[in-house]
Protein backbone atom coordinates (compact mmCIF):
# COMPACT_ATOMS: atom_id res chain seq x y z
CA UNK A 1 0.00 0.00 0.00
CA UNK A 2 2.97 2.31 0.47
CA UNK A 3 1.54 3.39 3.82
CA UNK A 4 3.89 3.87 6.79
CA UNK A 5 3.14 1.20 9.41
CA UNK A 6 5.28 2.49 12.28
CA UNK A 7 7.79 5.19 13.12
CA UNK A 8 10.38 3.99 15.61
CA UNK A 9 11.84 6.60 17.95
CA UNK A 10 14.30 6.08 20.78
CA UNK A 11 17.87 6.52 19.58
CA UNK A 12 19.58 9.73 20.65
CA UNK A 13 21.71 9.98 17.49
CA UNK A 14 21.64 8.91 13.84
CA UNK A 15 20.75 5.35 12.87
CA UNK A 16 23.48 4.08 10.56
CA UNK A 17 22.58 0.40 10.02
CA UNK A 18 19.50 -1.78 10.21
CA UNK A 19 18.35 -5.31 9.49
CA UNK A 20 15.23 -7.47 9.60
CA UNK A 21 15.37 -10.81 11.41
CA UNK A 22 14.76 -13.84 9.14
CA UNK A 23 11.16 -14.16 10.34
CA UNK A 24 10.45 -10.47 9.57
CA UNK A 25 9.04 -9.98 13.07
CA UNK A 26 11.86 -7.74 14.36
CA UNK A 27 13.86 -4.83 13.03
CA UNK A 28 17.29 -4.11 14.50
CA UNK A 29 18.78 -0.61 14.34
CA UNK A 30 22.36 0.42 15.11
CA UNK A 31 23.18 3.97 16.04
CA UNK A 32 25.87 6.56 16.56
CA UNK A 33 24.56 6.65 20.16
CA UNK A 34 26.53 3.36 20.80
CA UNK A 35 23.40 1.20 21.13
CA UNK A 36 21.37 -1.15 19.00
CA UNK A 37 17.65 -1.55 19.45
CA UNK A 38 15.27 -4.37 18.59
CA UNK A 39 11.78 -3.34 17.47
CA UNK A 40 8.62 -5.47 17.27
CA UNK A 41 7.22 -4.90 13.77
CA UNK A 42 3.68 -5.99 14.62
CA UNK A 43 3.27 -3.81 17.72
CA UNK A 44 5.59 -1.01 16.63
CA UNK A 45 7.34 -1.08 20.02
CA UNK A 46 10.91 -1.33 21.26
CA UNK A 47 11.69 -4.84 22.53
CA UNK A 48 15.27 -4.38 23.76
CA UNK A 49 18.19 -1.98 23.88
CA UNK A 50 21.58 -3.61 23.38
CA UNK A 51 24.12 -1.57 25.34
CA UNK A 52 27.78 -2.38 25.79
CA UNK A 53 29.79 -0.71 23.04
CA UNK A 54 31.82 2.41 23.82
CA UNK A 55 31.56 3.87 20.30
CA UNK A 56 29.21 4.00 17.31
CA UNK A 57 27.59 0.80 16.01
CA UNK A 58 27.99 0.74 12.25
CA UNK A 59 27.31 -2.92 11.41
CA UNK A 60 24.76 -5.48 12.59
CA UNK A 61 23.46 -8.80 11.36
CA UNK A 62 21.09 -11.54 12.53
CA UNK A 63 22.01 -15.20 12.22
CA UNK A 64 19.84 -17.38 9.97
CA UNK A 65 17.71 -18.71 12.84
CA UNK A 66 17.09 -15.23 14.25
CA UNK A 67 18.11 -16.08 17.82
CA UNK A 68 21.45 -14.21 17.73
CA UNK A 69 22.55 -10.81 16.45
CA UNK A 70 26.01 -9.32 16.12
CA UNK A 71 26.90 -5.64 16.35
CA UNK A 72 30.15 -4.15 15.06
CA UNK A 73 31.49 -0.91 16.44
CA UNK A 74 34.05 1.81 16.01
CA UNK A 75 35.34 0.63 19.44
CA UNK A 76 37.12 -2.18 17.47
CA UNK A 77 34.86 -4.94 18.88
CA UNK A 78 31.96 -7.11 17.78
CA UNK A 79 29.31 -8.15 20.29
CA UNK A 80 27.22 -11.31 20.06
CA UNK A 81 23.75 -10.94 21.63
CA UNK A 82 20.90 -13.28 22.53
CA UNK A 83 17.86 -11.87 20.73
CA UNK A 84 15.31 -13.32 23.15
CA UNK A 85 16.86 -11.88 26.30
CA UNK A 86 18.97 -9.00 24.96
CA UNK A 87 21.90 -10.45 26.93
CA UNK A 88 25.50 -10.00 25.75
CA UNK A 89 26.96 -13.46 25.07
CA UNK A 90 30.46 -12.72 23.72
CA UNK A 91 32.65 -9.74 22.90
CA UNK A 92 34.99 -10.45 19.99
CA UNK A 93 38.25 -8.62 20.68
CA UNK A 94 41.23 -8.64 18.34
CA UNK A 95 40.87 -6.02 15.64
CA UNK A 96 43.09 -2.94 15.88
CA UNK A 97 40.70 -0.71 13.93
CA UNK A 98 37.04 0.15 13.56
CA UNK A 99 34.71 -2.67 12.52
CA UNK A 100 33.24 -2.18 9.04
CA UNK A 101 31.23 -5.36 8.57
CA UNK A 102 30.20 -8.56 10.38
CA UNK A 103 28.19 -11.60 9.33
CA UNK A 104 27.24 -15.12 10.45
CA UNK A 105 27.62 -18.07 8.10
CA UNK A 106 24.54 -20.04 7.04
CA UNK A 107 24.68 -22.72 9.77
CA UNK A 108 25.37 -20.11 12.49
CA UNK A 109 28.69 -21.71 13.49
CA UNK A 110 31.06 -18.96 12.27
CA UNK A 111 31.29 -15.18 12.26
CA UNK A 112 33.42 -13.14 9.88
CA UNK A 113 34.39 -9.54 10.65
CA UNK A 114 36.03 -6.85 8.52
CA UNK A 115 37.95 -3.89 9.87
CA UNK A 116 39.68 -0.65 9.07
CA UNK A 117 42.86 -2.42 10.31
CA UNK A 118 43.09 -4.04 6.80
CA UNK A 119 42.15 -7.51 8.07
CA UNK A 120 39.21 -9.83 8.23
CA UNK A 121 38.85 -12.23 11.18
CA UNK A 122 37.08 -15.55 11.55
CA UNK A 123 35.45 -16.48 14.88
CA UNK A 124 33.51 -19.33 16.43
CA UNK A 125 29.91 -18.13 16.79
CA UNK A 126 29.33 -20.61 19.61
CA UNK A 127 32.30 -19.78 21.87
CA UNK A 128 33.45 -16.39 20.58
CA UNK A 129 36.95 -17.81 20.02
CA UNK A 130 39.22 -16.22 17.40
CA UNK A 131 39.97 -18.82 14.71
CA UNK A 132 42.00 -16.96 12.09
CA UNK A 133 43.10 -13.58 10.78
CA UNK A 134 42.77 -13.25 7.02
CA UNK A 135 45.30 -10.70 5.80
CA UNK A 136 46.48 -9.46 2.43
CA UNK A 137 44.69 -6.20 1.76
CA UNK A 138 46.81 -3.03 1.74
CA UNK A 139 43.97 -0.74 2.83
CA UNK A 140 40.80 -0.98 4.94
CA UNK A 141 38.45 -3.96 4.58
CA UNK A 142 35.06 -2.35 3.92
CA UNK A 143 32.78 -5.38 3.59
CA UNK A 144 32.83 -9.14 4.19
CA UNK A 145 30.44 -12.00 3.51
CA UNK A 146 30.12 -15.78 3.46
CA UNK A 147 28.84 -17.73 0.49
CA UNK A 148 25.59 -19.60 1.15
CA UNK A 149 27.41 -22.87 1.88
CA UNK A 150 29.64 -21.17 4.47
CA UNK A 151 32.71 -22.51 2.62
CA UNK A 152 34.07 -19.23 1.27
CA UNK A 153 34.56 -15.71 2.58
CA UNK A 154 34.68 -12.68 0.28
CA UNK A 155 36.22 -9.34 1.24
CA UNK A 156 35.98 -5.88 -0.35
CA UNK A 157 38.68 -3.31 0.29
CA UNK A 158 39.59 0.34 -0.11
CA UNK A 159 42.67 -0.95 -1.98
CA UNK A 160 40.42 -1.61 -5.03
CA UNK A 161 40.52 -5.38 -4.76
CA UNK A 162 38.30 -8.15 -3.50
CA UNK A 163 39.56 -11.45 -2.17
CA UNK A 164 38.04 -14.88 -1.68
CA UNK A 165 39.23 -17.12 1.16
CA UNK A 166 38.53 -20.78 1.88
CA UNK A 167 36.82 -20.80 5.31
CA UNK A 168 38.25 -24.24 6.14
CA UNK A 169 41.90 -23.75 5.16
CA UNK A 170 41.86 -19.96 5.80
CA UNK A 171 43.84 -19.51 2.57
CA UNK A 172 43.24 -16.84 -0.08
CA UNK A 173 41.97 -18.66 -3.19
CA UNK A 174 41.27 -15.66 -5.44
CA UNK A 175 42.44 -12.05 -5.77
CA UNK A 176 39.92 -10.04 -7.77
CA UNK A 177 41.58 -6.94 -9.20
CA UNK A 178 40.51 -4.44 -11.83
CA UNK A 179 38.54 -1.70 -10.10
CA UNK A 180 40.20 1.71 -10.13
CA UNK A 181 39.00 2.74 -6.68
CA UNK A 182 37.67 1.23 -3.45
CA UNK A 183 35.17 -1.61 -3.40
CA UNK A 184 32.55 -0.85 -0.77
CA UNK A 185 30.29 -3.95 -0.97
CA UNK A 186 30.63 -7.63 -1.81
CA UNK A 187 27.98 -10.35 -2.00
Amino acid sequence: TGKCCHTFRGHSAEIVCLSFNPQSTLLATGSMDTTAKLWDLEKGEEVATLSGHSAEIIALSFNTTGDRIITGSFDHTVAVWDVGTGRLLHTLIGHRGEISSAQFNWDCSLIVTGSMDKTCMLWSAVTGTHLATLAGHTKEVLDVCFDYAGQRIATASADGSARVYNAGTKQCIAKLEGHEDEISKVS
